[in-house]
């Protein structure tokens, strides 16, 4: 007579979205848009450093109480990898955000939404800068022409504003924010080998505490956070969507399948975003949008093409 074996285990809801990148960073650009169109509708109500500082001082508290024995338990790795640990904090949490959530006080949400769209060249710069990724000629054609998606953003199709440096400075901070966070992306897979949780808490934990310089001086400029209901509701919203879920999501599709191929999925967020900032904001969109968008999305989509991987140096 022979034992049965025992019936196996189905996969829990969370283990297996936990083993789904794609779907993951589809979720991320979804949440991350979000994030986009909500900073725009709560501007000159919600001051942008104080909000930065709330979203990333309530995901610390939310994962704090899971990620506590994990944290115990990487402390060793964690205290031997500090300053890469802290790199990440600033580039990934505190200064990438605050500088988005500024830009956001002086443009539409849509710019910022397209400008979005640059990401994944960023993100390859940053490889190239650091680790000596080569680009392709496809790769190149491909940085080129997104960049030039991102230059008619920002200019508004008006390139005589180049002449007279009429920039408008949000999105110069908002692209400037996105420069930062690739530097995030590409030292991503050099992170210590620790917990998701540790991770997530420490680096969010560390951000809130680099951002207060930051809230002091908007404090000091009478810029208050008025605790009101649309108040609370936009920072519990930040916190649990495009912040603590968001953020786990980005660093395990790293995990599983590597910077440059996650980092296309930042384009995901204009056409998630440019539906919502059109219908809730009552933004229209304009032809060098149209342009921008068009160039950026061509650009990403030669870089991206299989056959134009970069390649590492001969050693």
């Amino acid at each position: 007579m022979t034992v049965a074996d025992p019936p196996l285990r189905k996969p829990s809801p969370a283990s297996w979205l936990f083993n789904q990148p794609y779907l993951m960073l589809s979720l991320m650009s979804l949440f991350w848009a979000m994030n986009i169109v909500l900073g725009r509708f709560v501007a000159g109500h919600v001051p942008p450093f104080a909000l930065t500082f709330c979203r990333w001082a309530g995901t610390a508290l939310v994962i704090l109480p899971f990620a506590w024995p994990y944290l115990v338990r990487d402390w060793p790795v964690i205290r031997r990898n500090l300053p890469l640990l802290l790199l990440l904090a600033f580039t990934g949490f505190a200064f990438n955000n605050a500088l988005s959530y500024w830009g956001l006080q002086h443009t539409q949400a849509l710019n910022a939404l397209l400008i979005q769209s640059s990401g994944p060249l960023f993100v390859a710069l940053w490889s190239l800068m650091l680790f000596g990724v080569r680009l392709s000629w496809m790769q190149a054609a491909g940085i080129v022409v997104s960049l030039l998606g991102v230059l008619v953003i920002v200019l508004r199709g008006d390139l005589a504003a180049l002449a007279a440096i009429q920039v408008n400075a949000g999105d110069i901070s908002f692209a400037a924010a996105l420069f930062v966070f690739g530097l995030y992306s590409a030292l991503m897979p050099k992170r210590p080998r620790i917990s998701p949780l540790s991770l997530i808490a420490f680096t969010t934990g560390t951000g809130a505490v680099m951002l207060l310089p930051l809230v002091g001086w908007e404090v000091s400029t009478g810029e208050m956070l008025i605790f009101d209901t649309l108040t609370v509701s936009t920072v519990v919203f930040v916190v649990l969507f495009p912040s603590t879920l968001a953020y786990i999501f980005f660093n395990r599709g790293i995990e599983l399948i590597g910077p440059n191929r996650a980092a296309p999925f930042f384009h995901l967020v204009p056409v998630f975003g440019s539906v919502m900032a059109i219908m809730l904001l009552g933004e229209k969109p304009e032809l060098f949008h149209l342009v921008g968008y068009v160039l950026v999305l061509a650009g990403i989509f030669t870089a991206s093409r299989r056959g134009s991987a970069g390649k590492r140096p001969a050693s």
